[in-house]
């Protein structure tokens, strides 16, 4: 794999058989930037699961104290008072079912999260197909189905991230940006461990971390001791 000038830089500075603490990591991490842009930092997280069965799925969301430093553009599906309810919330779009036909149409993505109230799921059910690859339908573990659309826009605007496994057992959350320094980093990456660890399914078995790097969107992974991150 080709890597640039700047990563081969950034790489020098992080020792790869050591596992650090975090406020070691996100220092080193921080110190390997080098785009010209406020990258973002992402968590990598392994777990000791099969997401194949259904009891060892590791899915949520949790409000990351410090934000994540992105602007999340929020289509939210509402009827009645729910709609200018989600508008006043910070939404950036709200309606029904002909929100559905732009996207189904036009081909129209111009959101990050999609919300919706437990009566429009039927709606929102007829583009699964178009929203489910993009990672976009609407779940109630990440609390996006919601009645309470001005909670669930707000806490998207304030900060909430969704994690869940991927196919590998992995979980790729991002944390916030370079810009935030040590301490902000340090404080979202522990809300989310904790959130993971608090959401440990009773069906897994032996080590539950079993990996854990920190990056930039441009820099090398710092591993931290996921042994002393587990509670």
């Amino acid at each position: 794999m080709f890597r640039g000038k700047n990563y081969i830089e950034s790489a020098k500075l992080i020792d790869r058989s050591k596992l650090y603490d975090p406020t070691e990591a996100f220092d080193a991490v921080i110190k390997a930037s080098k785009a010209k842009f406020d990258e973002t930092v992402e968590a990598h997280i392994k777990l000791g699961v099969d997401s194949r069965h259904a009891d060892q799925q590791v899915r949520g969301a949790v409000v990351l104290p410090n934000g994540t430093g992105k602007k999340v553009r929020v289509l939210v599906f509402a009827k009645g008072d729910n709609v200018q309810a989600a508008l006043d919330a910070g939404a950036d779009y709200a309606g029904g079912e002909e929100l559905a036909s732009k996207i189904q149409s036009e081909n129209w993505f111009e959101f990050d999260v999609v919300v919706a109230t437990p009566d429009m799921m039927g709606i929102v059910g007829r583009i699964g197909r178009i929203l489910g690859p993009k990672g976009l339908m609407p779940n109630p573990k990440a609390g996006t189905v919601s009645p309470d659309v001005k909670k669930a826009v707000e806490d998207i605007k304030a900060g909430k991230i969704e994690y869940r496994l991927d196919k590998t057992n992995i979980i790729h959350c991002p944390i916030g940006k370079v810009s935030f320094g040590v301490d902000k980093l340090n404080q979202n990456f522990q809300t989310l461990m904790n959130a993971i660890i608090k959401a440990k399914p009773a069906a897994a078995k032996g080590q539950y971390l079993r990996s854990v790097a920190v990056a930039s969107t441009m820099g090398p992974g710092v591993k931290l001791n996921p042994a002393k991150l587990s509670d």
